[in-house]
C-alpha cells in the first residue's frame, strides 16, 4: 500500500461503514475504515468481526414483495458486497434470509482487510479527522467519539430513548366503526371532517383492552439499551398499570371528540394521524410500547376499527442513537455546520441492518458525487429512506427512525381502484422498474462524463 493520506476516512465498522468503505474503494478512492473493536467492545458485540450480526436472521424476509424483501432486492441491483456476503453465507429459513453470522463477518473482514483502497485502523478515535469522513458510528455510539461529534452538533441532543408508535395501512382501517374529528373541532373545516382518524369504544371494550395490554408479553430489553422513560412518552402498558382508568386519561382520551353517530364522546377512543402527505398510513398517536410483535398484532385488533388492520409497523421503545437529520443534514447527509462530515447508517434516523446497509452505500456515492448525486426515486425503497432522512418537517414533528414500509412509498396511479391484495406487488414491480432505470441512466452519466 503506497498511500498515506486517505482520501475519506469511515468510522465504523457494522454494515454501513463497511458497504461505504467498500463503495468507495470500488470507485478509486482511497480509504481508511477505522474500527475500534478489539481495542473497546461495545456491549452488544463478541468478536473482533465487522459486519458483526447479533442474530442470523437479522436480515429478514427475502422475499421482493415485502419491504425488507425488496430493500434487498435493490440492494443487490446496486451491487451492494454486504448483500452479497450474505448471500454467500446463508442458511435455511425459509423465505428469510438468514446468514451463518461468524462467516459473514469474516468474509466481509477479509474482503475490506484485503482491497488495495482500504487501509483498515483497529483504534479507537480521539479526534475527528479533518478530511472527508462518513460517521457510521451505530446506536451504541459513546464515550470521548460521542462528545466529539456533539461538539460539532453545537450542542444538539445526540442521544435518545426512541419510542415509536405503530402504524397501520389506512385502507385496512374499518372507517364504519371509526369517524373524522379533530379535538373539539380544532383545525377541521367545513371541507375537512379533522385531521384524526378516531377509533371509539365502549368501556367493556375499553376494559378488556386494558387487561389485555397489562397481561400481554413484553420485550426483555437488553441492559445496556434500558431506557429510561419519560412522562411524555410512557409505554401504553407502563400507563395501563396504573389504574384502569390511565389510558382514558391520556392517549386514549375522548374529551372534546364527539362522535357523529352518537352525538356523545366515546367512552375511549383512539387517534390515527397522518403519518405521510399521500394518507395511506396512520400513527397510532401515543401508542409507544414493549409488547411483543405478535401481541401488538393480537391485542391492537381488539380495537374495533382495526380488527383487520394491516401492520405497517409495530411499536417500540429502546435505547438509540439518531440524529435530527432532517434539521443538521444537508442534501447529501453532509452536516451543514462542516460539510467535509457526512453520517450514514442508524445514526440517520433508520432501523435495520438492511436499512443501515443501504444508507451506508448512499451516503458513499453522495461523498464522491457531492451536489451533482441525483437520489433514487421516491417509488424506490432506497429513494423512500432517502426522503425519510431529509424530507422537512413540521416544527413540532419529532423525527424519529423507521425501518423499510409500505406506507414510505407514494400510492399506485392509474385509473380504477386497485385491489388490496394487489397493492404491494404492483408497488413492488414499479420500484423495481423504477430503480432499473434509475441505474441504468447513472451508468450512462457516467459514460458520458
Amino acid at each position: 500500500m503506497l498511500w498515506r493520506e486517505p482520501d475519506v476516512t469511515v468510522v465504523g465498522g457494522g454494515l454501513a461503514g463497511c458497504e461505504a468503505a467498500w463503495q468507495l474503494a470500488e470507485r478509486g478512492a482511497r480509504v481508511a475504515l477505522v474500527e475500534m473493536k478489539p481495542c473497546a467492545m461495545s456491549p452488544a458485540h463478541q468478536t473482533p468481526l465487522l459486519c458483526e450480526l447479533v442474530c442470523s436472521n437479522s436480515l429478514r424476509s427475502d422475499d421482493a414483495v415485502t419491504p425488507a424483501g425488496l430493500l434487498k432486492w435493490e440492494l443487490r441491483r446496486a451491487g451492494s458486497m454486504v448483500i452479497g456476503a450474505a448471500e454467500a453465507h446463508r442458511v435455511p429459513a425459509g423465505a428469510a434470509l438468514a446468514v451463518e453470522r461468524f462467516g459473514f463477518g469474516a468474509a466481509v473482514t477479509r474482503a475490506l482487510a484485503v482491497h488495495p483502497n482500504v487501509r483498515l485502523e483497529r483504534r479507537v478515535l480521539d479526534e475527528l479527522p479533518d478530511g472527508p469522513t462518513i460517521m457510521a458510528t451505530g446506536p451504541l455510539t459513546g464515550g470521548k467519539l460521542a462528545e466529539l461529534v456533539m461538539k460539532e452538533l453545537g450542542g444538539d441532543r445526540m442521544y435518545f430513548y426512541d419510542a415509536i408508535a405503530p402504524i397501520v395501512a389506512a385502507d385496512s382501517v374499518d372507517e364504519e366503526r371509526a369517524f373524522r374529528a379533530s379535538r373539539w373541532d380544532k383545525d377541521g373545516t367545513a371541507e375537512s371532517d379533522g385531521d384524526y382518524l378516531n377509533c371509539p369504544l365502549t368501556k367493556p371494550e375499553y376494559e378488556a383492552f386494558v387487561t389485555a395490554v397489562i397481561g400481554g408479553r413484553k420485550v426483555t430489553p437488553h441492559e445496556f439499551e434500558e431506557p429510561r422513560y419519560f412522562e411524555g412518552c410512557l409505554p401504553i402498558e407502563v400507563m395501563a398499570e396504573r389504574g384502569l382508568e390511565t389510558l382514558r386519561h391520556g392517549p386514549m382520551r375522548p374529551v372534546g371528540l364527539t362522535d357523529p353517530r352518537t352525538g356523545r364522546w366515546p367512552y375511549a377512543v383512539v387517534q390515527l394521524r397522518p403519518e405521510n402527505t399521500w394518507g395511506t398510513a396512520y400513527n397510532l398517536v401515543g401508542f409507544q410500547t414493549r409488547l411483543a410483535y405478535p401481541e401488538q398484532q393480537r391485542i391492537l385488533a381488539m380495537i374495533p376499527a382495526l380488527a383487520n388492520a394491516e401492520w405497517l409497523r409495530f411499536g417500540s421503545i429502546h435505547r438509540n442513537t439518531y440524529l435530527d437529520a432532517p434539521r443538521l443534514f444537508g442534501p447529501t447527509f453532509e452536516l451543514k455546520t462542516r460539510p467535509s462530515l457526512r453520517f450514514a447508517g442508524l445514526l440517520t434516523g433508520v432501523e435495520g441492518y438492511i436499512e443501515s446497509c443501504a444508507m451506508g452505500l448512499l451516503v458513499a456515492w453522495m461523498t464522491l458525487e457531492g451536489d451533482a448525486f441525483v437520489p433514487p426515486p421516491a417509488t424506490t425503497m432506497l429513494g423512500a429512506l432517502y426522503r425519510h432522512v431529509t424530507r422537512a418537517r413540521e416544527p413540532k414533528e419529532r423525527y424519529a427512525p423507521t425501518n423499510v414500509n409500505y406506507g414510505l412509498l407514494p400510492p399506485l396511479d392509474g385509473p380504477g381502484k386497485i385491489k388490496k391484495d394487489d397493492k404491494k406487488a404492483l408497488m413492488s414491480a414499479r420500484a423495481q422498474s423504477d430503480l432499473d432505470a434509475w441505474l441504468a441512466h447513472r451508468t450512462r452519466e457516467k459514460k458520458s462524463a
